[in-house]
């Protein structure tokens, strides 16, 4: 069986996947996106349930199985079983423990946003680990986001900046995004943030930065986006949201999570870095002082 790797079954089917998503059907596309954004739900769920929720005829996912060099639907739901199993089975609990249960609007969009933590935090550990190592070695790092994805590309350029000033945001002000994208240079990471629907600035930042030779870091909402099948490694992040509009919430806690790691792997340079930014920024008077009251004084 192709798929599967004694090292991690898991990792190798995902880049199975990846590897053959452009020549599969639409059916099966369909299919091979639910299985890699829901890996989770793959696991403890029928092939039916998983069918209706992906769209797709029952037996497309048989045929899907087939076409990655399974024997059938049992022997690749297995490699999902065996994550599961492996992992803290955080987010198939905590899910459970949500589900059926009533309560107004603010009670069901905090109940989204936990599923959207649990669900991110259970999907990447390994892939913001290699995201943290690719920023790293890179000789440069660029961060983008439009639209609803800026906060999260915000966030992350600016807590990177405070360990390496020379992290730079690419945000087109001014009609300039061209101009930015002319400077990339092979060596230099581009971490790129865009969720559905995908925003043309993103796709087209990825796409300069392919063509540039730099290696590219996706955030987005799947494994098989426009803009994750353009990158060298992406985090998947959950946007689900009962309100009108994609939630972020997930995705700030993502790049929180990839700073941390950036800031363990730098060590004391990363400290250093971090007490001379903060120490600058007091002496030039970004910080509101508290007035001193008489009690102060005396």
């Amino acid at each position: 069986m192709q798929a599967a790797t004694p090292h991690d079954p898991y990792a190798a089917l995902m880049a199975l996947i990846k590897a053959r998503f452009a020549e599969l059907s639409p059916q099966f596309q369909a299919g091979a996106r639910y299985l890699a954004d829901h890996p989770d739900e793959v696991a403890v769920s029928s092939m039916r349930s998983i069918a209706t929720r992906a769209q797709v005829q029952s037996a497309a996912l048989v045929r899907l199985a087939q076409q990655l060099g399974f024997a059938g639907w049992p022997e690749l739901k297995a490699i999902f079983v065996e994550r599961l199993r492996a992992g803290t089975g955080g987010y198939a609990e905590k899910a459970n423990a949500l589900a059926g249960k009533e309560g107004d609007l603010v009670t069901e969009v905090f109940a989204a946003q936990q599923r959207n933590l649990a669900a991110t935090e259970s999907a990447n550990h390994a892939a913001l680990d290699a995201a943290a190592g690719l920023l790293q070695a890179a000789s440069r790092v660029h961060v983008a986001g439009f639209r609803a994805a800026h906060p999260i590309a915000y966030t992350l350029h600016y807590l990177y900046r405070l360990l390496r000033p020379s992290v730079q945001l690419l945000s087109g002000q001014g009609g300039t995004l061209e101009m930015d994208l002319r400077a990339l240079q092979a060596g230099e990471a581009v971490v790129v943030v865009s969720f559905a629907p995908y925003s043309s600035e993103a796709l087209l930042v990825a796409q300069a930065a392919r063509q540039a030779g730099c290696t590219v870091v996706a955030i987005s909402d799947s494994a098989m986006s426009p803009l994750a099948m353009r990158a060298d490694t992406s985090i998947v992040i959950a946007v689900d949201s009962p309100s009108f509009f994609p939630s972020i919430v997930a995705g700030i806690a993502a790049v929180e999570s990839l700073a941390e790691l950036l800031v363990a792997r730098a060590g004391h340079d990363a400290v250093h870095a971090i007490g001379a930014a903060e120490a600058q920024l007091r002496a030039l008077g970004a910080y509101a002082q508290a007035r001193k009251t008489p009690d102060d004084v005396n």
